[in-house]
C-alpha cells in the first residue's frame, strides 16, 4: 500500500511539473490559441477563438494558416464583420475551405453568430444558459449549445458534422478545448478567463489521441474508446489531483504525448 501510494504521489508531483513546464507564455506560439491571442476586444477572441477550435484537426500549423486566413477575410475585426456584414460582403467565403469545412459551413456559422450577437453581448451564453445551478461539468452547456447552434431554418445537413455534442457520445474535444480557453484563469498568459459563470472544476478535458495515449500510459483512464465518457471519467481521475482545475493538466497531457512523443 505504501509503494502505491508512493508511486500516486510520484505521478503527481510529475503531472504539476509538466503542466507548469508547458502552461507558460511559449505555448502560444505553435498553438491553435495563437490566433485569439492576436486579439484584445473580448468577442473579437470570442470569435477567433471559436473558428481556431472548430479547425483544430491535424496539422497544427494547417490550423493556425486557415484561421488566421478566416481572420483575414473578416478584416481582422471578426465581430464588427459578425454582426454588421451584408449579403454582398459574404461573397468572398465562397472559396473558403479547411479539409471538410467549407464555404456552406462557413456561411451557416456566420449566420448564427450574427443571430446570436445581435440579441447577446457575448458568446459565453450560447453555452452557459443551458445549464444548471449544481452541473458538475459542462455536459448540459454543450448539449444545449448543440441545439441552439443548429436552431436557425434551413441548416445544411453537411454542417451538423462539425458541432460535436455528448448526446451523440463524442468526446467534444475542439468545444472543450474552446471552453478550456475562455474559462480557465492564471497567470501565465496562455488561457484568457474571461468567462465567468462556467468555473474551472466544471470543465472536461479535451481529449484527442495524444492526451488519451499518455492517459492510458499512465494509467489515469482504463476505457478504450475515445468518447464522452472516457473524457469525463479522465477529468474525474484528473478532479482527485486538483479539484478547482483538472483541465491544467491538458497542458502536461498534450505537451507529453505530442511535444515529447511520450
Amino acid at each position: 500500500l505504501t509503494n502505491i501510494r508512493m508511486e500516486q504521489e510520484q505521478l503527481i508531483t510529475f503531472l504539476n511539473k509538466k503542466s507548469k513546464e508547458y502552461n507558460k507564455e511559449f505555448f502560444i506560439e505553435n498553438d491553435p490559441i495563437s490566433v485569439p491571442h492576436r486579439f484584445t476586444l473580448m468577442q473579437d477572441i470570442e470569435i477567433a477563438g471559436f473558428f481556431a477550435a472548430i479547425f483544430s484537426w491535424g496539422n497544427r500549423k494547417t490550423i493556425i494558416k486557415k484561421s488566421i486566413e478566416l481572420m483575414q477575410l473578416m478584416d481582422f475585426a471578426p465581430y464588427d464583420f459578425c454582426k454588421n456584414h451584408s449579403d454582398k460582403e459574404l461573397k468572398k467565403f465562397l472559396d473558403f475551405k479547411h479539409r471538410t469545412f467549407n464555404s456552406t459551413d462557413l456561411l451557416y456559422f456566420l449566420t448564427f453568430l450574427k443571430m446570436h450577437y445581435a440579441k447577446q453581448p457575448t458568446l459565453a451564453t450560447a453555452f452557459t444558459q443551458w445549464m444548471k445551478k449544481n452541473d458538475v461539468d459542462v455536459e448540459n452547456a454543450l448539449n444545449g449549445f448543440y441545439q441552439y447552434f443548429f436552431s436557425l431554418n434551413d441548416v445544411p445537413k453537411r454542417t451538423l458534422k462539425h458541432i460535436a455534442a455528448p448526446h451523440k457520445n463524442s468526446a467534444c474535444k475542439r468545444l472543450n478545448m474552446y471552453l478550456r480557453w475562455m474559462v480557465r484563469k492564471d497567470n501565465n498568459g496562455v488561457d484568457f478567463g474571461l468567462w465567468k459563470n462556467i468555473k474551472p472544476g466544471q470543465l472536461i478535458i479535451p481529449l484527442d489521441v495524444h492526451v488519451a495515449k499518455v492517459a492510458r500510459a499512465l494509467q489515469l483512464v482504463q476505457r478504450r474508446q475515445n468518447d464522452w465518457r472516457t473524457a469525463t471519467e479522465l477529468t474525474t481521475t484528473l478532479r482527485l489531483l486538483d479539484a478547482k482545475d483538472p483541465v491544467k493538466y491538458d497542458f502536461a497531457l498534450f505537451g507529453l504525448g505530442v511535444l515529447e512523443k511520450f
